[in-house]
């Protein structure tokens, strides 16, 4: 099963919009996404109330997991929503 470890850039981790967004993102994807923490199990991605209880703060790593044909793609485009300041982007938009 592909797999991707991610530092969280946004400021107030994947907390508020940053969520949304993500949770928005992975459910854009044609394959289940999940996503954990060290301390935490795996949970749908695509789920913004199951991202909310992992209480991921800015900098920290979060491991994405996907199964099937289009999983590395679906990790890559998740990886790099994660990668950027999506709070920073907001509010320049």
């Amino acid at each position: 099963m592909p797999a991707r470890t991610v530092t969280v850039a946004s400021t107030s981790g994947l907390h508020a919009r940053p969520a949304a967004i993500f949770s928005q993102a992975a459910s854009e994807q044609p394959v289940l996404v999940t996503i954990e923490t060290a301390e935490a199990a795996p949970v749908k991605a695509s789920s913004i109330l199951m991202l909310l209880t992992l209480d991921v703060g800015h900098g920290e790593e979060v491991t994405l997991r996907a199964e099937g044909d289009a999983a590395d793609e679906a990790l890559d485009a998740l990886a790099a929503v994660l990668e950027k300041n999506l709070d920073e982007e907001f509010e320049t938009s």
